[in-house]
C-alpha cells in the first residue's frame, strides 16, 4: 500500500487508514485481530477510532473499541499511526439511545445534547482514559470529533496544545465541522503558535451530497478550502457510504441515500459500473480508487471479514487515464 504525507508534517501514512469503529462490539474480537492483521499486512498503518465507539451497540457504552485495540496491539504499537477522538463521549446514555429510532433515523440534536464536549477539563480526562485502554504513552492524531460551539476555541486549542507539549498527542485535526469555523480554528492556532490541524475528517465520497449542506459532509467550499492549504490532509469517513455503489436494492433502502439521490448520481453511478465493468471490478472498489486517485485519505470500516476482503484489491486498483476521464467527467 502507497503512503502519502500527512498534511506537510513530514509524517507519513498509509493511503487508506482502517476505521475501527465496530471493532469490540458488532465486529468481534476474533474477526477485529483477522482483519487488522491482514491491513497491517497488506503495508496500512492509519488506524482510526474515538473514544465513544460504539455507544450505541447493545450493551456498550463507549470505549469498547479503544480497548479491543489495545489488546490487540500489545507489542506492537510502533507498526501504527494511532488516531483517536474526543468531544462525543456520551454522559447520558438512555436520551442517546433514544435519539437513535429503529427505522434507523436519528434525531441527531438529541443525541449532540449528550456530547461530552470540547472543553480543557475533558480533553485532559479522556486523553488520559484513552490513553490506558489504547495501552499507549501516546497518540498520533487526536481529533475534535465533533466541533463544540459552546467552548471558546482558544480553550479547546490550548488544552490541545498542551497535550502536544507534554508529549501525550503528537498531531490535532477536527472533525465534522464547517469550513469557516476550521479556518477560524487553524488562524487561531497559528496566531498563538498552538499545535494545528493537520487533518479534517468528514464524510466524502464519489458521489457528491444533494441535499441540506451540513457539516459532516464535505462541500464544494471544504474541498476548494482543502485545495488551497496542503497543511491539511482531507481524512474521508464513509467513503463507500455504506457500500452502495454495488447494491441497487440497499441503495434506495438506506438512510444515507437521501443525501446524495439525484439525476447527478445517477450519472456518476452509471459511470462507476462502466468502469468497473472495464477493469474487472467492483463498484466499491472503483470509488475508493478515485478517492485514492485524488489525494484523500479514506477510511474504510469493514464489519466482517468479507467486507475486508471485497475492498482490498482496491488498495493496488489503477484506473487508466481514460477511464479516469469517465468518472470525473461525469
Amino acid at each position: 500500500m502507497k503512503k502519502v504525507e500527512l498534511g506537510l508534517t513530514g509524517q507519513y501514512v498509509s493511503q487508506v487508514s482502517l476505521g475501527c469503529m465496530t471493532m469490540g462490539t458488532s465486529t468481534d474480537e476474533p474477526a477485529s485481530a483477522r482483519i487488522l492483521d491482514a491491513y497491517l499486512d497488506a503495508g496500512g498503518d492509519f488506524l482510526d477510532t474515538a473514544n465513544c465507539y460504539a455507544w450505541w451497540a447493545p450493551d456498550a457504552t463507549g470505549g469498547e473499541s479503544e480497548s479491543l485495540l489495545g489488546r490487540l496491539l500489545k507489542g506492537r504499537r510502533d507498526r501504527v499511526f494511532l488516531a483517536t477522538k474526543v468531544s462525543a463521549g456520551i454522559t447520558d446514555l438512555p436520551a442517546a439511545r433514544a435519539a437513535r429510532h429503529p427505522d434507523g433515523t436519528v434525531d441527531w440534536a438529541g443525541v449532540e445534547r449528550t456530547f461530552e464536549g470540547a472543553g480543557a477539563a475533558v480533553i485532559e480526562r479522556e486523553v488520559d482514559r484513552s490513553l490506558r485502554r489504547l495501552g499507549a504513552d501516546h497518540i498520533d492524531l487526536y481529533y475534535v470529533h465533533v466541533d463544540d460551539r459552546r467552548v471558546p476555541l482558544e480553550e479547546t486549542l490550548s488544552a490541545l496544545d498542551s497535550l502536544v507539549r507534554a508529549g501525550k498527542v503528537r498531531y490535532i485535526g477536527w472533525s465534522n465541522v464547517r469550513t469557516w469555523r476550521l479556518e477560524r480554528i487553524r488562524s487561531l492556532a497559528l496566531a498563538n503558535g498552538w499545535a494545528s490541524p493537520v487533518a479534517v475528517q468528514v464524510q466524502h465520497s464519489y458521489l457528491r451530497p444533494t441535499g441540506a449542506d451540513v457539516p459532516s459532509i464535505a462541500g464544494a467550499e471544504l474541498l476548494d478550502w482543502l485545495s488551497l492549504h496542503p497543511d491539511v490532509s482531507l481524512a474521508a469517513y464513509s467513503s463507500l457510504l455504506r457500500g452502495i455503489y454495488d447494491d441497487a436494492v440497499y441503495r434506495e433502502s438506506t438512510p444515507v441515500w437521501r443525501s446524495y439521490a439525484g439525476p447527478d448520481s445517477d450519472a456518476r453511478l452509471a459511470a462507476v459500473a462502466k468502469v468497473a465493468s472495464a477493469l474487472g471490478a467492483s463498484g466499491n472498489q472503483v470509488a475508493l480508487a478515485w478517492l485514492l486517485h485524488h489525494g484523500v485519505i479514506p477510511l474504510i470500516g469493514p464489519r466482517t471479514w468479507e467486507h475486508y476482503e471485497s475492498i482490498a484489491p482496491a488498495f493496488t486498483l489503477e484506473l487508466p487515464d481514460e477511464l479516469l476521464s469517465v468518472l470525473d467527467n461525469a
